[in-house]
């Protein structure tokens, strides 16, 4: 997706440790008109496959897994929680994902009414780095005997494993903008061609 690349340049910001700071449109400033974009974007790249429902973590993929929605006729979209609250049900797929921008392990958590095994679902989230989110996301929807029909990614860093996994392990995998390379110290990003 060309105009993601260019927003990226424009206004994404690398940060120390080769982190990309994409706050002003996607993780924390939400730019609803080029989210809706993407969400087109997602279902031309999956129109052949039947989607039920759209499954992603909580916090920054929620915006971009609503707007896919939109384009998949407003499918159900479930976000596993990192934490179990008070009002969800006792009843729940549980697994472990190692965060690679908090650096630390979260139980994940999604309740069992909302995932099930005639689900059809299309994963979808902000970031893919080393893929430890999406392959606990598919082990959720493994433990309710769903399929998984494809996974989406908005940003995925190309130099590190994440993609290479998910898509060994045989996943319908698209990225809308895929990063070769980043320079925190000349703030240089490279896209994949």
């Amino acid at each position: 997706m060309k105009a993601l690349e260019e927003k990226i340049l424009k206004e994404g910001i690398v940060k120390e440790g080769n982190v990309l700071k994409v706050d002003s449109f996607l993780n924390h400033q939400i730019d609803v008109s080029f989210l809706e974009k993407m969400g087109e974007e997602f279902k031309e790249l999956f129109k052949d496959k039947k989607i039920t429902k759209i499954l992603t973590i909580e916090a920054s993929g929620i915006g971009v897994a609503v707007m896919a929605s939109r384009h998949f006729g407003y499918v159900p979209v479930v976000f596993a929680k990192k934490a179990k609250t008070s009002n969800i049900s006792d009843e729940l797929y549980h697994t472990r994902i190692d965060s690679y921008t908090h650096q630390k392990t979260n139980d994940v958590v999604v309740s069992k009414q909302y995932l099930n095994q005639d689900d059809h679902v299309l994963i979808i989230d902000d970031f893919l780095a080393n893929g430890c989110a999406i392959f606990g996301l598919i082990d959720l929807v493994q433990q309710a005997g769903g399929g998984v029909e494809g996974v989406g990614i908005v940003i995925e860093k190309g130099y590190q494993e994440g993609g290479h996994k998910i898509r060994e392990a045989g996943y319908h995998l698209e990225s809308l903008a895929i990063i070769e390379s980043m320079n925190d110290q000349t703030s240089e990003i490279t896209f994949r061609k």
